[in-house]
């Protein structure tokens, strides 16, 4: 019985990853029967490859302000929702910072409704910081620009770690 439930879900995951593939295909045959005939090849290349680093740099960005600064090293058991809570932060909401995050500045809405559309965190968001106040919990949020420097505050102490334990240790 095990082999062959594990033969079903080795033939799943080749059909969707198959799948997966065909997708990525055609999606950037489309994009470059599109785009060469009014840019041509190297003009195309240059905007395809300049599109994907800004897009890879915004998503680094975007993606590790909630997440990087936090102080969460190891298990210290504790319930979900407060794992969720003190695992990562919100930046606040404004018109701009909604829009350049693609609304992923609810971090902490997004981590406890994962399936909940983006669009509606700023709705759940009320609802959180009531229940974080009723229970005791820090409902933590923070400018954009601070989580800018967060980040850089973080990395710059990884690195430190890494001397001390690579070129010092």
């Amino acid at each position: 019985m095990r082999d062959i439930f594990n033969k079903g879900i080795i033939i799943f995951f080749f059909f969707f990853l198959k799948q997966e593939l065909l997708l990525v295909v055609f999606y950037n045959i489309r994009v470059c029967l599109m785009y060469i005939p009014l840019m041509g090849f190297n003009n195309f290349m240059v905007y395809y490859w300049m599109s994907r680093y800004l897009e890879s740099t915004w998503f680094i960005w975007v993606s590790q302000m909630n997440h990087i600064p936090m102080h969460i090293d190891y298990d210290k058991n504790k319930d979900w929702v407060s794992t969720q809570l003190h695992a990562t932060c919100n930046v606040n909401q404004s018109l701009f910072n909604d829009w350049f995050t693609g609304h992923l500045n609810f971090q902490i809405e997004h981590h406890l409704f994962p399936t909940m559309p983006r669009h509606n965190y700023w709705k759940a968001a009320p609802l959180v910081k009531a229940l974080c106040d009723k229970h005791g919990i820090e409902y933590k949020s923070k400018t954009l620009l601070r989580a800018f420097v967060d980040i850089l505050n973080s990395l710059k102490e990884s690195g430190e770690h890494w001397l001390e334990a690579y070129l010092h240790g």
